[in-house]
């Protein structure tokens, strides 16, 4: 499985930016994607999610400003629009995603994690 990131980039303050990410291998019809993001020194810390039902989860600072959504012709692809951007969203941006899958004929499942690479997001003042 590999999420392969686009977008990111600089931008000044009150300015918006887009992030895609697209993860490859099979199709992750039960899962949850999405973006985490790291500045140095600091915890990782999420930004958004989304399951593949359509449910989404924010930051409850960046609610408003930030908007996921999944694509509808590809469950395996999630947008990320950043909009009025503050130098404190500056950050490498990590795309995300949980796929829950069956184990056993009784129907148990498992979850398995994996992360994209990292795109850095600057935004000056």
């Amino acid at each position: 499985v590999q999420l392969q990131a686009s977008g990111g980039g600089s931008v000044q303050a009150g300015g918006s930016l887009g992030l895609s990410c697209s993860a490859s291998g099979r199709r992750f019809s039960r899962s949850v994607m999405g973006w985490y993001r790291q500045v140095p020194g600091r915890q990782r810390e999420l930004v958004a999610t989304i399951t593949s039902g359509g449910s989404t989860n924010y930051a409850a600072s960046l609610k408003g400003r930030f908007t996921i959504s999944r694509d509808n012709a590809d469950v395996n692809t999630v947008h990320l629009q950043m909009s009025s951007l503050r130098p404190e969203d500056t950050a490498i941006y990590y795309c995300y995603l949980m796929s829950r899958f069956t184990i056993n004929v009784e129907g148990a499942t498992a979850e398995r994690e994996y992360w994209g690479q990292g795109t850095q997001v600057t935004v000056s003042s």
